[in-house]
Formats: structure tokens, sequence, C-alpha cells
């Protein structure tokens, strides 16, 4: 991300141009869903185990499906408002391309930052830290 390492066959991508936008079909849609889940299912199944594990030992099926319920809404909810919105959204994605090298950089000192404090275990006493000045966090 920060661009100081480069391996080739890790920095690539792969684009589909999606021509004119303004006669869009539901058959359109739906492949741009598609493409949007074939990209976010790697970052989204680690998630998704983690609240299917945790809704599973709930003290009722309800109260799982509650959480899973959520996480799906809570998941959906910015794609089912960005395909209300997917003509101005597209015309954003296309002026910010100019910023995403400064954002991919930011990400990468943020992952570097991040596995810093997962090494010196400073992600626990974050946390903690958290919880002592914010008690409603027990509540969530």
């Amino acid at each position: 991300f920060l661009g100081v390492i480069r391996i080739g066959i890790l920095d690539r991508q792969f684009q589909v141009q999606a021509g004119d936008t303004n006669n869009m079909s539901v058959l359109g849609s739906y492949v741009v869903g598609l493409a949007f889940a074939a990209g976010w299912t790697p970052c989204v199944g680690g998630v998704l185990t983690a609240v299917v594990m945790t809704a599973s030992v709930e003290e009722t099926a309800w109260q799982g499906l509650r959480m899973l319920l959520v996480f799906g809404v809570g998941l959906t909810l910015p794609f089912v408002v960005a395909a209300f919105f997917i003509k101005p959204f597209l015309g954003f994605a296309a002026r910010f391309r100019q910023h995403l090298g400064a954002v991919e950089k930011v990400m990468g000192a943020l992952l570097i930052v991040f596995a810093i404090l997962l090494i010196t275990n400073s992600v626990n006493e974050i946390a903690n830290w958290m919880l002592e000045m914010f008690p409603a966090f027990l509540n969530i």
C-alpha cells in the first residue's frame, strides 16, 4: 500500500468498463451487485464468521437471528443507498479516483500502526481504556 515494495503479481487489478450507465437495466444492476459481492467477499468472510459464531451462542435463537439481521442490514444498507444514487455515485467515484494514491498510502500507514499495536498487545490496553472511559460500550 505504501508503494515501497512492489510485487507484480500482487499489484494487479481487474476493471470492466461499465459503458453508458444512463440506460442501465435490471440485469446491469444485478451484474454490478455481483461485482461488489465478488470484491467484498474476502473482506466480509472473517467478520461474518465471527458474527455467526457469536450469534450461535446467544441465549435464544431469536437473539442470534436479531444479531445476524442487524449485521446484514448494516452491511447491505450502504449498497442499497448507492444503488438508488448510482449516477451521482459513479460521478463521485470518477472524480475521487485522482486521490486513490494518497488514500492507499494513508491506509498502508494505518496498517503498519495497527500491526505495531497488535505486536505490542496495545489493542487490549486501548480497548480496556475505552471501556473505562465509556462504560456504555459494555451494553453493546
